[in-house]
C-alpha cells in the first residue's frame, strides 16, 4: 500500500482557554475584575470574549456601558441550530474589541437558559476565541459549579474583610472536595486597604501560596463601574490598572492550549454523591 493510500488521521482541534471569575461573597469586585482582565488580554492581540454567567443579576453590560440588542436569552431561541458563526452575530462588540454575550435583562428569564445550552455556547466560543472570561454568580450554586467545572483556570476573588475570608476558605475547601482546587488562583482585591488583617496574612489564613494582589483604589474602580468605562482603558497608568495588566501577563505566559476533550464526570455529581455518603453514614 502506497503512502498516498494511507488515510492520515485528522488533526486534533485546539480550543481556547476559559477563565472563570468567582467569589464566595458579593461586593468584592468580581465583575470589575472580569471586564478589565478581558480587555487587558485583548490588548495583547488575543481574541477575547466575555460570557456573563450571573444569569439573574449580571452587570457586565453595565460595567462596559453596552447597549446590547441580544442576550443569552435570545440565543436560546436558536440553540438547536446554533453554530459558531450564528453565535458571533449575537455577541455585542465593545469598543475595546472584546465580544460580549450579556445575561438576560430580567431575572426571571434566567430559568429559560438551560445547562446544556450554556455548555454548547461555551464550546462554540472556545472554538472562536483564544480566551473566554466568564463572570459567575456569588457562591457555589449549581450553575456556578458547572461553569467552574468547565473552566481551565478559576480566579477566586476575595479581600481583607474577615467575613469574606471565612467564606472564601469554605469555598476553597469545597473546590478541593470537588477535585478542581488545582485550577484555582486566589486574587486579593483591595489588598492595600486599611484592615486589621494584612495582605501578608491571607496566605496563612487560606492555606494558599502566591496570590495575586490588586491594590486598593476604590475611587478609580467605583468610577469605572458607574460610568461603564473599564479603568484599563482610560486609567492605564494607575497602580490598579498596572496590576491587572500584570495579571493578564501571568495568565497568558503559562497558557497551554488544550485539545477539545470528552466531558469528565460532573463535579456537581461528585458533590451530591459526597453529600449522600455523609447522610448515609450519619456524619
Amino acid at each position: 500500500m502506497t503512502s498516498e493510500n494511507v488515510k492520515q488521521p485528522s488533526p486534533k482541534k485546539k480550543r481556547g482557554e476559559m477563565i472563570a471569575v468567582c467569589s464566595a461573597k458579593g461586593g468584592v469586585g468580581r465583575t470589575v475584575l472580569t471586564v478589565n482582565l478581558a480587555i487587558s488580554l485583548f490588548k495583547k492581540n488575543i481574541g477575547v470574549s466575555i460570557l456573563d454567567g450571573d444569569l439573574q443579576f449580571g452587570d457586565i453590560g453595565l460595567a462596559m456601558d453596552l447597549q446590547s440588542t441580544f442576550t443569552i436569552k435570545d440565543v436560546m431561541e436558536e440553540i438547536a441550530q446554533l453554530d459558531e458563526h450564528t453565535l458571533i452575530s449575537y455577541l455585542c462588540k465593545h469598543d475595546s474589541g472584546v465580544r460580549v454575550l450579556p445575561a438576560p435583562d430580567r431575572p426571571e428569564f434566567a430559568e429559560l437558559v438551560t445547562k446544556e445550552a450554556i455548555q454548547k455556547v461555551i464550546d462554540l466560543l472556545l472554538q472562536e476565541f483564544s480566551y473566554l472570561v466568564v463572570d459567575t454568580g456569588v457562591g457555589l450554586g449549581e450553575q456556578t459549579i458547572e461553569l467552574l467545572e468547565k473552566a481551565d483556570q478559576i480566579l477566586v476573588v476575595t479581600n481583607l474583610e474577615m467575613a469574606t475570608l471565612k467564606n472564601t476558605k469554605l469555598m476553597l475547601e469545597t473546590l478541593e472536595l470537588l477535585g478542581i482546587r488545582d485550577k484555582v488562583q486566589i486574587v486579593i482585591n483591595r489588598s492595600t486597604m486599611e484592615s486589621v488583617i494584612g495582605a501578608s496574612d491571607v496566605p496563612d489564613i487560606l492555606g494558599i501560596e502566591d496570590p495575586i494582589f490588586i491594590p486598593n483604589d476604590f475611587g478609580v474602580a467605583s468610577q469605572s463601574l458607574n460610568v461603564g468605562i473599564p479603568f484599563v482603558i482610560n486609567q492605564g497608568k494607575t497602580e490598579i490598572a498596572k496590576s491587572i495588566f500584570k495579571m493578564a501577563e501571568q495568565l497568558t505566559s503559562r497558557r497551554d492550549i488544550s485539545y477539545i476533550k470528552s466531558k469528565n464526570p460532573s463535579v456537581l455529581s461528585k458533590l451530591l454523591s459526597f453529600k449522600r455518603t455523609k447522610e448515609g453514614t450519619g456524619e
